[in-house]
């Protein structure tokens, strides 16, 4: 089979309703595919045009009239508000693989009144209602997706030319009460949850959508050395004082063992003041080659910049209490220290390896957005370099 790239358009409603973790749990671990992009739209009613005039296909087995009301839904659901000009909001997720368009499109499924089994994502997610006299009352498609590969190059292609004016950190897509005032915070999802494919990233996101927040921007991201040094070194000095203790008593506990005799208070302090900042600065290389595939002191001046070998799913959440929410939702760094619903306690392993990361601050979210550069375009780097310019 041949690589092919697919996509995945998340609706603003399926966004709307908080399913975007299902979705993609189920994408990823029924079609095995490796998730390369994904990028937040606010579509323009230019691109929402010549995307629908696109959907109607003698090559898609889908009935034409179900074309025919995706093409209209796309029309009325994917264009701005008529009456605000607020954008709406909307996911593309894009996937690689040996024949990721069949594999993608299978998953996804097709619309029909007669289904009523959960097989496919529409089946679960989607809805088509007649009345009684054949007339749809409702519509809901749930997701998009392209039926062949060469449509899916022509769509893409033509996401990607507006995925600069269109898509990216997303501004003023959500409504706020009257003296509401959101914040935003980052999660990375952090590299154990991509080791093979599984529903776990797409659990994870499915946790987070208690909070009620809303993603306005998303990236697939691998993080360089020089991002992770940036990105945790508030870290580095804590751990460097933090863990004086620590070492300390272990190295007495290994030095008294070794040689039989005791060590005093004094020289267990000296110890962890000689030990402590080299174990604290290990530790932190550690951390660095966890989140990027490489620690700062195998790498040489040509691999600090270039991206990791690690991958991470880098969302921005807002909402009212952002930070807080988000935190709350996540639990303690330590895993055996999580409540019992929290996602560190359902899929953590260590302090290192816990699941996800999010901002303890508003001062550090924005700090990290930057660092990571979630509004960075590397959605339509990944379409330039699959296809050609």
């Amino acid at each position: 089979m041949s690589q092919q790239l697919a996509y995945v358009i998340i609706t603003p409603y399926t966004l709307y309703k908080s399913r975007t973790g299902g979705v993609l749990a189920r994408l990823i671990t029924r079609t095995g595919l490796e998730l390369v992009g994904a990028r937040m739209f606010a579509p323009s009613a230019e691109l929402v045009q010549q995307y629908s005039e696109a959907i109607v296909s003698a090559n898609d087995p889908q009935d034409r009239r179900i074309q025919e009301l995706i093409r209209d839904y796309i029309l009325r659901n994917l264009s701005p508000d008529p009456k605000t000009k607020r954008g709406r909001r909307v996911l593309i997720l894009l996937f690689q693989g040996d024949d990721a368009v069949r594999k993608v499109r299978s998953v996804i499924g097709n619309i029909s009144p007669d289904r009523r089994v959960g097989e496919t994502i529409r089946d679960t997610y989607g809805d088509i209602i007649l009345d009684e006299h054949g007339e749809v009352r409702y519509f809901e498609p749930a997701v998009l997706a392209a039926p062949n590969f060469e449509e899916t190059q022509l769509k893409l292609k033509l996401w990607a030319k507006y995925s600069d004016s269109d898509g990216g950190l997303l501004d003023n897509t959500i409504a706020y009460q009257s003296g509401e005032v959101p914040q935003r915070t980052l999660v990375l999802i952090k590299p154990e949850n991509f080791r093979f494919p599984s529903g776990r990233p797409g659990n994870v996101i499915d946790f987070f959508s208690r909070t009620g927040l809303y993603i306005v921007g998303i990236k697939v991201h691998r993080m360089s050395v020089a991002e992770a040094t940036e990105f945790y070194a508030p870290v580095k000095d804590v751990l460097r004082s933090k863990l004086k203790d620590v070492v300390a008593s272990r190295a007495k506990a290994s030095l008294e063992k070794e040689f039989n005799f005791k060590l005093g208070p004094a020289e267990q302090q000296q110890l962890g003041e000689l030990l402590g900042p080299a174990y604290g600065d290990n530790q932190f290389e550690n951390i660095v080659k966890f989140m990027s595939g490489r620690a700062p002191s195998e790498c040489d001046s040509s691999q600090w910049k270039s991206p990791g070998t690690e991958k991470c799913i880098a969302i921005v959440y807002e909402g009212v209490e952002a930070v807080r929410k988000i935190r709350d939702v996540l639990g303690p760094t330590d895993p055996s220290k999580a409540p019992p619903g929290s996602i560190r306690r359902e899929f953590g392993q260590t302090v290192m390896v816990n699941a996800a990361h999010a901002s303890d601050s508003e001062e550090n979210a924005k700090r990290e957005i930057g660092i990571i550069n979630v509004a960075e375009n590397y959605f339509k780097r990944v379409i330039e370099e699959f296809y050609g310019h």
